[in-house]
């Protein structure tokens, strides 16, 4: 059977350490560290390059290299240039009103109602309020999605006409790619 190998060119401005089963990578924006931990699968690192191999090949084992590696580029993506989120606030029955409040983006007045609605806010997502916008950065790619995703389903609608209520937060941008 053929081993597996595949590696990723480390840019100069990003350092790589590895501490099985943890990696840390280190750049202009800061630091983040994440969990890669399959006994198949060896990280290794050589001048400039990171190395993934595996002596068995199967689906499974491919499958999840191709899944490092996609982390990892990710990682070192983010320590680079952050990754940025924008979402429009639209309200066209009732004016909402959108603030930050311990850790959380409470919507009060959303459709008129009485009680306010809460997003739950991550520690590495930096998140700021620009009029008719949300602008969320961070370094990890995850969080940052997480935090855009639990803003938009804090103002879902359910139970009433989508094309007549189109009240709410949306994601305009994602990670750099204007959404249609």
């Amino acid at each position: 059977m053929k081993a597996l190998r595949q590696e990723i060119t480390i840019p100069s401005e990003v350092t790589i350490v590895i501490e099985p089963p943890m990696i840390r990578v280190k750049g202009v924006q800061g630091e983040i560290e994440r969990v890669l931990h399959l006994p198949q699968i060896d990280i290794t690192q050589k001048d400039d390059k990171l190395i993934l191999s595996a002596k068995k090949q199967n689906k499974t084992i491919k499958m999840y290299m191709n899944t490092y590696k996609a982390h990892i580029l990710n990682m070192i993506h983010g320590v680079t240039e952050q990754y940025t989120y924008k979402l429009k606030i639209c309200s066209g029955h009732f004016p909402m009103h959108v603030s930050i409040e311990h850790k959380q983006l409470v919507v009060k007045n959303f459709l008129g109602e009485k009680i306010p609605r809460k997003a739950k806010l991550l520690d590495d997502v930096e998140v700021k309020l620009d009029n008719d916008f949300i602008n969320l950065k961070s370094k990890n790619k995850e969080s940052c999605g997480i935090v855009a995703s639990r803003i938009e389903q804090a103002t879902r609608i359910t139970g009433k006409d989508r094309r007549r209520f189109q009240d709410g937060i949306f994601i305009v941008e994602k990670a750099g790619k204007k959404i249609k």
